[in-house]
């Protein structure tokens, strides 16, 4: 078969061909329908540098992955599995002859840890980089270190319909763009915000489109649910409606992606997996529902949440797109043109928002112990990486230094999350096999069925036993797909009988063991049915499901809620005295907010669960110290008094931390807080209630945070008080942060005196508070010399009446100072 040679993308070829012989890394933007996927990569098997090597390319969804590999096995003229050949998760097509790989990215990480050097390949093709899924951000990191390390000659092209314009300089690589041949596509808007469920309005639109437009109609819903409303709202149009989305059977996925056989009008209703590098023929009209479908992970209650979100600027370009490959096209967003421009440019990397307990535990099975010695684009969040491997130790994957167990390393093994991938490994394989694949499944049971995993297990099994159950059978069918899988992985047979609730929970605690989940008493006008998770986090059972009354649970799937607590929508009943045998004995010294005081137990605990109290006796200081000041920097310094000397002493040092640098110890309410147990640890030994706090002597303890000689050079750079001609002491008044103190000081007492006093060895000048006879400020001043010339003579005009026994002398520079009145002169 002849190679098609008028796509846009052929006018690039020789300048990328020269670009990857002289460069390691080289950058490819093409819009889509250019050819970047389906005839790029068969113009580079034969070139020189390649030296006869294969070349792996990634894809980062399973049907475009498919659908590619069919695309250029069909370029060569040949069946796929000859020289070009494709891997997804459990599905291969490839032979000793292949030589170009289509795989997506799991497929790809699991190479580079088992051969690092990627033997025989000389080319990776990272496609859609514009995505920037975890998988292609830890692909690049991990190629980029194979190039400077282990393989010189190794190439990488990143390509994408679109790039960032900065990616080019951060990765010091020639960029290389085509404009591609692109038809026009009308874009059409709604006049105001639509009204309803977007596969109704979806389902409206497409009637509409195919009474107005000709040619195949693709339309974008968020997920499956939308998809299956919209097929219903589109009974009896005359086409072919075609559902398309990650989880459909291989050959239905086929048959949205072709023209109909008997040349009907098809009509395509997809998720967002139709954006990009899938071609589906024959498609002149798109219809944007305007919403995608994403996780987001919550790293502080380790929860994810599904959100369905407005979709952004760049994936509705990429949709609209869509309808002028072949012909032109108009495009149908379900939204006005107003709120166009509010949408968001583009989503973050993943790499910025995911859950990073697959990426932590790739990157211990590399040898990285900090995710820094990578060249990333974006750094993965050190706290995303912290709470990824806390779980990682939980499950027995790391050690406590943060290096891989051999379960860690049989994980790796697992092309699943290490959580399910832990539950693979554990005590009953075949009940294993099918409860992971009912967690990676939508759920079988129809809307209403409650949460109990048990009754999805006992469907999957009398479904497969040929006996009639309520579960949807094309789930159940991809479910015994995958467990079908997993059992051969783990080599063991498959298992009808009824499940046992035991072991359904304890293999949900492997996997998930910060959601074991014992019930709440239940609270005035809250119904049963709410639970505290061994994570801390509060969770509930919708009302009325029948595990409401379980006294303990193994929560499989829950979302992060609202209000502080989760929603559980699958769980496995458990036995409590099961969860005690796990539970251990701990001393528990903490500090009671309500009661405010300290109270000190044994208690038999997991995690957050609490499954049995004793009193403790014998306290250790240790542990009292760090329960109180655990409280303190829980309610904050409130809870303790400091009296005005201890203030000042405070105000005192933060002005001079302030004038004269960090030499000065913080004391600010952070900085003590901070150091607490240096400066109040013992203290804090002898405190059991709120009075105990707040009768500690802080002053001492304040100055014990004043290294040699700070003490004494304290009194000479900011001086409790000041000398006034009149010879009285004043004290001085210190604010925080670096303001002038305030010098309080009725003005007779300053007669005679022209420069403002100051302290910080003569650089700060005072802020003088002049007062009256009766003690209120008059006038506030830092320059002295000023009030007498000016100033004075306005206050003594209206004071000297008001106080006739004070001097109110025509001239301030001459007379006596005094702090009495005139009699008393």
């Amino acid at each position: 078969m002849t190679r098609s040679t008028d796509l846009p993308i052929h006018e690039v070829i020789p300048a990328l061909k020269e670009a990857l012989a002289a460069h390691p890394l080289v950058l490819l933007q093409a819009p889509p329908g250019a050819g970047k996927s389906t005839a790029l990569p068969l113009e580079l098997l034969n070139e020189p540098w390649l030296a006869g090597q294969g070349v792996v390319m990634l894809q980062p969804r399973r049907v475009a992955a498919r659908a590619v590999a069919s695309r250029l096995a069909e370029g060569l003229g040949e069946e796929l599995g000859g020289a070009v050949g494709y891997r997804v998760r459990f599905e291969s097509r490839v032979s000793a002859r292949t030589r170009l790989e289509v795989v997506t990215e799991g497929i790809l990480t699991r190479r580079l840890q088992r051969d690092p050097e990627l033997s025989g390949v000389g080319l990776v093709i990272l496609d859609e980089f514009h995505e920037r899924s975890l998988h292609a951000d830890l692909a690049l990191a991990l190629l980029r270190e194979v190039q400077g390390a282990l393989r010189d000659d190794l190439r990488v092209l990143v390509m994408s319909a679109t790039l960032d314009p900065a990616l080019p300089a951060r990765l010091g690589a020639p960029h290389l763009e085509t404009r591609g041949r692109a038809y026009p596509v009308e874009v059409r808007y709604l006049a105001a915000d639509p009204v309803g469920r977007v596969g109704d309005l979806v389902a409206g639109a497409v009637r509409r489109a195919l009474e107005e437009q000709a040619g195949d109609i693709l339309a974008f819903l968020p997920g499956v649910r939308e998809i299956r409303e919209a097929q219903a709202g589109l009974a009896g149009v005359e086409a072919v409606v075609l559902p398309l989305y990650g989880d459909l059977p291989l050959r239905e996925q086929r048959r949205a992606l072709v023209p109909d056989p008997a040349g009907a009008r098809k009509v395509v209703l997809a998720t967002s997996i139709a954006e990009t590098s899938l071609t589906i023929d024959g498609v002149r009209v798109v219809v944007d529902g305007g919403q995608s479908r994403t996780q987001t992970f919550d790293p502080a209650s380790g929860l994810t949440r599904m959100v369905t979100e407005r979709v952004t600027r760049d994936s509705a370009e990429q949709r609209a797109g869509r309808a002028g490959r072949t012909a032109p096209g108009v495009a149908y967003r379900l939204w006005p043109e107003r709120t166009q421009a509010l949408l968001s440019a583009a989503r973050p990397p993943e790499i910025l928002e995911s859950d990073l307990t697959p990426l932590t535990l790739e990157l211990a099975g590399w040898g990285v112990a900090d995710p820094a010695e990578l060249p990333w684009l974006d750094p993965p969040p050190a706290h995303r990486i912290e709470t990824a491997r806390a779980l990682l130790r939980d499950l027995g994957a790391l050690d406590r230094d943060g290096r891989l167990t051999p379960e860690g390393r049989r994980l790796l093994d697992f092309p699943t999350h290490p959580r399910l991938a832990h539950l693979l490994t554990g005590p009953f394989p075949a009940l294993g096999a099918d409860v992971a694949a009912l967690l990676e499944e939508r759920d079988p049971l129809p809307p209403g069925s409650g949460a109990d995993l048990l009754e999805r297990v006992a469907a999957l099994r009398t479904w497969r036993a040929g006996r009639p159950t309520r579960g949807e059978v094309g789930v159940l069918e991809r479910a015994e797909r995958l467990s079908r899988q997993w059992r051969r992985l783990l080599g063991v047979e498959a298992d009808n009988a009824a499940p046992d609730p035991g072991e359904v929970a304890e293999l949900v605690a492997r996997a998930y063991p910060e959601r074991l989940a014992l019930a709440r008493e239940p609270a005035p006008g809250r119904p049963r049915g709410r639970f505290l998770l061994a994570g801390g986090q509060g969770a509930a059972l919708p009302e009325g499901d029948a595990l409401a009354g379980a006294g303990a649970l193994a929560v499989a799937q829950l979302d992060a809620g609202s209000g502080g607590e989760g929603r559980i929508f699958l769980a496995a009943p458990l036995d409590p005295a099961w969860l005690a045998e796990q539970a251990a004995w701990h001393d528990a010294v903490r500090w009671d907010a309500r009661s405010g005081t300290l109270i000190a137990a044994q208690e038999r605990r997991l995690g957050a669960l609490v499954l049995g109290s004793r009193p403790l006796r014998e306290v250790k200081p240790e542990a009292r110290v760090g329960a109180v000041a655990d409280a303190l920097r829980a309610e904050g310094l409130h809870l303790l008094t400091f009296s005005p000397e201890a203030e000042q002493l405070r105000a005192r040092v933060s002005s001079l931390r302030a004038w004269r640098g960090e030499a000065w110890p913080d004391l600010s309410d952070a900085g003590l807080l901070a150091r607490l147990e240096d400066w109040l640890g013992l203290a804090l030994a002898g405190v059991r209630t709120r009075d105990d706090l707040a009768r500690l002597p802080l002053l001492p303890a304040l100055q014990t945070l004043l290294p040699w000689p700070l003490p004494g050079q304290l009194g000479d750079l900011a001086p409790t008080h000041l000398s006034v001609p009149s010879g009285s002491r004043v004290r001085l008044s210190y604010r925080a942060g670096g303001e002038a103190p305030i010098l309080a000081v009725k003005l007779q007492e300053l007669f005679g005196l022209a420069e403002t006093p100051t302290v910080n060895g003569g650089r700060t000048p005072v802020l003088l508070h002049l007062l009256s006879p009766a003690g209120r400020p008059v006038q506030v001043t830092q320059d002295l010399r000023s009030f007498w010339n000016s100033s004075y003579f306005e206050v003594r005009r209206d004071l000297r009446g008001r106080y006739p026994k004070h001097p109110w002398p025509d001239d301030p520079w001459t007379h006596a100072p005094t702090r009495f009145t005139k009699r008393r002169n």
